[in-house]
């Protein structure tokens, strides 16, 4: 009988995530806790990632006998909850199993190679050579320039959306515009502030996953194109890399799990 390869001790992937994302170094969201949020015992040989730790994915790890989930959003956001009802079961499902989860905010969706922005703007074809959507000391998105027509982008943007259950808004097109200054921002990256900074850099059209509807008011004032995304959609591209680079660096097997929102 041949023995059970040994696996990778679970200290040794969150160092390397810590180190890689410079997860100590980079300010968040109050209420954001990056690294590791629920420790597990076991040695990892399989890592499952998602965009959210929710019921779905944690059952979905489960599935997939991972022994460490990686997510971008994690199970902290705000103030302290009584572990009551869906957030008791999220725990409980965790530690029955055994699961550890890593969780990575802005560090992911800023980071040069395996980021959310980075990895979604090259996936329409762009290529950053600017930073976008200031955030204290760091800059969460991306900036660019290109001559492309406004509309192709939003097919590409559709596209991609399509392959994982999203739908994608626009507004400021017009047949025959072209893009020639481009941010992108995902997530919720549509905000007064985002508009300001991309109207202040002379972006015509701003990309993001979503925003609030009176971003879509203030930017057809302003002369600037939004591509509204998805904001689940435009956040699978950091944790997808993620997987890869564990199994890369670690020898390990990943999957991803679905679990789109629709948003």
């Amino acid at each position: 009988m041949t023995a059970a390869a040994p696996g990778v001790p679970l200290s040794a992937i969150v160092s390397y995530l810590d180190k890689i994302l410079d997860t100590a170094g980079t300010p968040d969201y109050p209420g954001a806790v990056n690294g590791l949020q629920v420790d597990g015992s076991r040695p990892v040989h399989h890592v499952a990632v998602s965009v959210d730790a929710s019921l779905a994915t944690i059952d979905g790890a489960v599935a997939a006998g991972a022994e460490l989930l990686v997510v971008h959003h994690g199970l902290f956001w705000s103030e302290a909850r009584a572990l009551r009802g869906t957030t008791y079961e999220r725990f409980r499902r965790l530690l029955v199993n055994d699961i550890a989860v890593y969780s990575s905010h802005l560090p992911l969706d800023r980071h040069p190679d395996l980021g959310n922005n980075v990895l979604f703007a090259r996936a329409l074809e762009l290529e950053p050579r600017e930073e976008f959507a200031r955030f204290q000391s760091i800059a969460i998105g991306v900036a660019g320039r290109s001559d492309v027509d406004t509309e192709e982008l939003v097919r590409r943007a559709t596209v991609i959306a399509r392959l994982d259950g999203g739908t994608v808004a626009a507004v400021g097109i017009a047949p025959g515009r072209r893009t020639r200054r481009w941010a992108v921002c995902t997530g919720a990256g549509a905000s007064s502030a985002t508009l300001s900074e991309a109207a202040s850099a002379g972006i015509d059209t701003l990309i993001v996953g979503e925003g609030p509807h009176h971003t879509a008011v203030e930017a057809q004032e302003m002369g600037i194109a939004v591509v509204y995304a998805g904001h689940y959609v435009t956040e699978t591209f950091g944790v997808r890399a993620l997987g890869g680079e564990l199994a890369q660096h670690f020898g390990l097997t990943w999957s991803f799990i679905a679990a789109p929102t629709g948003l």
